[in-house]
C-alpha cells in the first residue's frame, strides 16, 4: 500500500522552522495500529491522517471554498485561507488564579481546567532572552503532579515594546511531559489559553505571539465576539513523498 505523506512546518514561512506535522491522506481505513507504527516511523509529535469522508471525494481536486472543516476525534476544527497564512478557528479558554512556589520570579499563576493547563507568567524584569535560555528539567514534573489536573506547563512572558526586536504582545514556552512531550515547537492549543489571558492583561483583541522553543514560531491572534479565537499562521512544505505500508 502506498500512502501520500507530507511534512508540513507551521506557524512559520520558513522551512525547519515553527511546528512540524506529519499529514499522510487515506484512501481507505487503516487499522488503529498501522497509524500508530507511521506516527512512531515519522517520529514527530504530531501525525495527521486526513480521510475522505464520501467515496467521491478527490485528494487531487482543487478546493473551491474558502473554508475547510475537518472532522477530527476532538471534534470540527475549521481551517481558512487568508491572504497571508492561514487561520484556524479555536475555542477560547479562561484561566483562573493558582499559588505556587518557585526559584524564578513568578508575576502570575493561572489554570485551565478546560485543557488542564498550568500557565505561569514570568516577572516582567526577564526579557526574552531570558525565557529562551531558561533551562526546564521536565522530568520530574509527572511525578510531581500526579492528581492528572495538570497535562501542560505554560511559561510565558509580556513582550517588548514597539522598536525592540518585532513588536511581540507576548512570549511563550510549552512542557506536556505528562503525555510524553517534553517541549513542544509551536503549541495552538496553549494560545487558546495565552489568548485568553492576554487578551485581559493588555486590554487587546488582537495579539501578535512568539513561541520561544529552539524552532521558534509566530502566531496572529484574534478574540472574536462569539468567544472563540482565530490563530492564523504560515506553512511551510518540508516533505512531499509517498509511504509504502
Amino acid at each position: 500500500m502506498k500512502l501520500p505523506i507530507f511534512i508540513a512546518d507551521a506557524f512559520t514561512v520558513t522551512a525547519f522552522r515553527g511546528n512540524p506535522a506529519a499529514v499522510c491522506l487515506l484512501e481507505d481505513i487503516l487499522a488503529e495500529d498501522a497509524h500508530q507504527q507511521i506516527a512512531v516511523e515519522m517520529n514527530l509529535s504530531e501525525t495527521a491522517f486526513i480521510r475522505k469522508l464520501q467515496p467521491t471525494d478527490s485528494f487531487a481536486q482543487k478546493n473551491t471554498n474558502s473554508t475547510l472543516t475537518f472532522v477530527t476525534m476532538s471534534g470540527e476544527l475549521k481551517a481558512r485561507k487568508a491572504e497571508d497564512g492561514i487561520v484556524l478557528d479555536f475555542p477560547l479558554y479562561p484561566t483562573f488564579p493558582q499559588a505556587a512556589i518557585g526559584d524564578t520570579k513568578v508575576q502570575d499563576i493561572r489554570y485551565s481546567p478546560d485543557t488542564r493547563k498550568l500557565l505561569v507568567r514570568l516577572s516582567d524584569s526577564y526579557d526574552r532572552s531570558f525565557l529562551e535560555t531558561l533551562k526546564v528539567n521536565t522530568e520530574p514534573l509527572p511525578q510531581m503532579e500526579k492528581t492528572g489536573r495538570v497535562r501542560g506547563l505554560i511559561l510565558t512572558l509580556k513582550g517588548e515594546p514597539e522598536g525592540q526586536r518585532a513588536p511581540y504582545d507576548f512570549y511563550s514556552r510549552y512542557f506536556a511531559p505528562w503525555v510524553g512531550l517534553s517541549e513542544d515547537p509551536v503549541t495552538g492549543s496553549a494560545h487558546t489559553v495565552l489568548g485568553s489571558y492576554w487578551s485581559q492583561q493588555l486590554g487587546k483583541k488582537e495579539l501578535r505571539a512568539f513561541q520561544c522553543s529552539r524552532r521558534g514560531g509566530e502566531l496572529d491572534i484574534s478574540l472574536r465576539p462569539d468567544g472563540r479565537v482565530d490563530m492564523k499562521g504560515g506553512a511551510a512544505i518540508v516533505l512531499e513523498g509517498t509511504l509504502t505500508a
